[in-house]
């Protein structure tokens, strides 16, 4: 009897122990609930760490890398700019030096356009305000080249005003000995000059071009556009076809125009221009206190707009027979175009899209010109 019971008090005391006692020791049967997730927080959070590191590097190393770029750019373009100068004879000074040289003014176009192109290659990594200095000390360039090709043009010279004699009167009378003295030679003037223009503090020569016209349709043909510096001012209402390839064109104090050109060489300059419609090709388009105009554009290099409203751009289209000649002529690249990279030298905040400029969605561009 005595034994049963201590049987019996043995079963109770085993069956009071917990089967699972040895994994209660150390949780090694099975994992407590939210313990697991602590690594895998602890690997994200690593992650994350090393891909804000390398992203830190990366942003270091591209930083250097435009710093290079734009050390180098600097160097460059200042070396070919003086060389640009001195062929002009206008380093230190604010106007070119009297003589000009055929030779040395072609050399100094042929440098003028590299020193473009080694500004366009740029656009991309150089900061705004240098940009701007690029083109400015471009612009001045190309005004004096321009004020220089218009010395090496003739000029009328002094000449002396002769009178015509009358055969009869010039045969000697019989009553007198001598023929009566004559009048003192006059000294003929020419005819003034015009004061060429100031646009945008940069001198431009009178050159081909049209200005001050009203409601009137204007055109100019392939000889007298070729590399020539045109200048279009003070008009309303007009539409202007230039068929050819000039060297920049200029337009300025436009209302309510259309202006259809070739391609242009170099740059061409909008300012204070309202309501107007542009056609063009070129390397540099830049628009000043311009407002509700549509550009239809081919750029080489990014488009500039400063002090600007209702801006609106579209690729170029506008075709006529020779066009592919001018293009060859110009040295414009058909096949790159950056008509909707466009600066906003008044909107600086970066991922924001400027309000002064636009898109011209595709069921408003114009197609047929003529």
């Amino acid at each position: 009897m005595e034994a049963s019971d201590g049987a019996a008090s043995a079963a109770s005391t085993a069956s009071a122990v917990p089967v699972d006692t040895p994994a209660a020791n150390g949780d090694m049967g099975r994992p407590r609930r939210g313990l697991g997730l602590v690594p895998e927080r602890l690997q994200k959070r690593e992650q994350e760490r090393l891909l804000e590191v390398e992203r830190r590097k990366q942003e270091r190393q591209n930083q250097t890398v435009e710093e290079e770029k734009s050390d180098f750019f600097a160097a460059a373009f200042a070396r070919e700019r003086e060389a640009v100068e001195r062929l002009l004879g206008c380093a230190d000074q604010e106007a070119p030096g009297p003589g000009a040289d055929p030779a040395k003014l072609d050399e100094a176009a042929s440098r003028l356009q590299a020193l473009q192109k080694l500004l366009n290659d740029a656009v991309l990594y150089l900061a705004p305000y240098d940009l701007r200095l690029g083109q400015e000390a471009l612009a001045r360039l190309q005004g004096a080249l321009a004020e220089r090709r218009q010395e090496l043009q003739p000029k009328k010279r002094f000449a002396f005003k002769s009178r015509r004699k009358d055969p009869a009167a010039s045969a000697p009378s019989p009553a007198t000995s001598a023929p009566p003295p004559e009048k003192p030679p006059q000294l003929q003037q020419p005819p003034p000059q015009p004061t060429p223009p100031l646009l945008g503090g940069v001198l431009v020569p009178s050159v081909s071009g049209f200005s001050n016209r009203e409601s009137e349709t204007l055109q100019m043909q392939a000889k007298e556009l070729h590399q020539r510096d045109i200048l279009l001012t003070g008009l309303t209402d007009c539409t202007i076809r230039l068929y050819g390839n000039p060297n920049t064109l200029r337009l300025t104090k436009a209302r309510g125009c259309t202006v259809l050109c070739g391609p242009v060489s170099t740059s061409v300059f909008l300012e204070d221009c309202i309501g107007c419609v542009l056609a063009v090709a070129c390397q540099q388009l830049r628009t000043h206190t311009t407002r509700d105009t549509r550009i239809f554009l081919q750029v080489t290099s990014r488009a500039i707009v400063e002090d600007c409203s209702g801006v609106q751009f579209a690729p170029y289209s506008w075709s006529y027979p020779g066009i592919d000649q001018d293009f060859e002529g110009s040295g414009l690249d058909r096949n790159k175009n950056n008509w909707r990279d466009v600066d906003d030298f008044n909107w600086l905040a970066r991922g924001v899209a400027s309000p002064n400029w636009s898109i011209l969605p595709e069921e408003e561009r114009i197609i047929q010109w003529d």
